[in-house]
């Protein structure tokens, strides 16, 4: 089957080792790739058959905002099988994210990367709708993928995504983690979303295989992608994973590529 990973980190060599020890210290988890560089991934995800890999990284910081689109940029062009998803920062001015979304639909991003657990932040605070209240008046509306769920903050709460995506019916989101990491029993939230849609990364190593099933039925297969957040795990381990699921072999093959190709018009 044709697999498109829709959600792994890179980072430019020089600082890889560090990012990824960061990473794996927030969460308190040992990584299972011990640096997330392009080469390291292409690697990998060629050695498992995957065929394309959505990218991005987190700008904690405003000041870092351009230069990782600019890397995030540099890679696509080097890599086709990279799909980029630009990153943003709330303490941007309004001005200045009008501005880097133009940049990023000129330059070929599909999507944006949000952190609302590293940059600090709500999902529905009022810093965040500058974000929302540009892409709204974009030529180009982009989804927004948001590291979703987590029950050491209030940050990512699956209740804030919910409360955006009611307001924001126009734009489309993306709950990684099926849409709450740990918070997996607070997603009725959901309920009647059209424009919520989740993938699978970081969850199926801590959740029952029939708890996963039942939140893919719950709200729809077609709403859910195949990711394994490179560098955190080890692709290979995500597909067992994914594929040791109770589901039938169309709906797995629409989780691990149809669904982002359509999603994304690939």
């Amino acid at each position: 089957m044709k697999i498109i990973n829709s959600h792994a980190h890179i980072y430019p060599n020089k600082i890889a080792k560090k990012a990824t020890d960061a990473i794996g210290a927030f969460y308190g988890i040992k990584m299972d790739i011990e640096e997330g560089t392009t080469e390291r991934l292409i690697r990998i995800e060629k050695a498992a058959g995957v065929d394309k890999i959505v990218v991005h990284s987190c700008a904690t910081k405003p000041e870092q905002v351009r230069s990782i689109n600019l890397f995030i940029k540099s890679e696509m062009d080097a890599h086709k099988e990279f799909i980029g998803f630009m990153t943003l920062h709330q303490d941007l001015s309004a001005e200045e994210i009008e501005s880097e979304i133009e940049f990023g639909i000129n330059n070929g991003f599909l999507g944006i990367k949000l952190h609302p657990d590293f940059q600090k932040f709500d999902i529905d605070g009022e810093k965040a709708h500058k974000i929302y209240n540009a892409l709204n008046n974009a030529k180009k509306k982009l989804p927004i993928l948001f590291h979703t769920g987590d029950n050491r903050y209030e940050y990512s709460k699956p209740y804030r995504l919910a409360n955006v995506a009611k307001e924001y019916k126009g734009l489309n989101f993306i709950g990684a983690h099926f849409g709450g990491y740990r918070c997996w029993d607070e997603l009725d939230c959901y309920t009647g979303l059209n424009n919520v849609f989740f993938d699978t990364s970081s969850s199926l190593a801590f959740i029952s295989k029939e708890k996963a099933v039942s939140l893919i039925k719950k709200f729809g297969v077609e709403k859910f992608f195949f990711g394994d957040d490179f560098p955190m795990w080890d692709v290979k381990e995500e597909i067992k994973r994914f594929d040791a699921l109770s589901l039938t072999e169309r709906e797995k093959e629409l989780i691990l590529s149809k669904n982002i190709e359509d999603f994304l018009k690939l």
